[in-house]
């Protein structure tokens, strides 16, 4: 059973973190409401946003079906499971949503992996085996690894880990949600 807020200080749990993160809908939300993090938004934009993504339209092409579709199950479910669990903070009197700081916590449970790249993790073990590999050949003997000093061995595997440090910060920071370039999987 999933808990029905946060835990003490202020935590979301893991459990309602993977509730939240498991509906589209709700994902979609947190990724408009981070683009939007330095204002208050408006109910109503929030629906129109959500329909719009959900139909692949514009907010402009919407009718009123679709519209209301999403009015109904926002209004009835999801804005207030969000609110309960403390990721959003919705004012009923004036209509707004906006972002908590737990709602950072929930964010750490979501790492998108494009279908076509690796996790990270398996790349750096993968980098770690490939430079263990190096530093066996090299200390081995093997050519053309026996003519590395042990000082161009490190400055070598260094840049390779920095290099791939700054393509996994680049990446990261692209697949994070809020960011012009992250996509919501239906």
């Amino acid at each position: 059973m999933l808990d029905s807020g946060t835990e003490s200080g202020g935590s979301v749990s893991p459990d309602d973190a993977f509730d939240i993160l498991s509906n589209p809908r709700r994902r979609c939300i947190l990724h408009y409401l981070k683009r939007n993090e330095d204002r208050r938004v408006g109910f109503r934009e929030l629906v129109e946003y959500v329909a719009a993504w959900e139909n692949d339209t514009t907010v402009e092409q919407l009718d009123s079906d679709e519209r209301k579709r999403v009015y109904t199950a926002l209004r009835q479910s999801h804005i207030d499971r969000m609110d309960d669990v403390g990721v959003i903070d919705y004012d009923a009197d004036c209509d707004e949503v906006t972002l908590t700081e737990e709602a950072r916590e929930v964010e750490l449970y979501l790492e998108r992996v494009p279908r076509r790249d690796i996790p990270w993790s398996e790349y750096y073990l993968g980098l770690s085996a490939v430079g263990s590999a190096l530093v066996a050949a090299t200390w081995a003997g093997a050519f053309p690894f026996a003519e590395l000093s042990g000082l161009t061995l490190a400055a070598i595997l260094a840049a390779v880990f920095a290099v791939s440090a700054v393509v996994h910060t680049y990446r990261s920071a692209r697949n994070r949600i809020g960011s012009d370039k992250y996509q919501i999987d239906p």
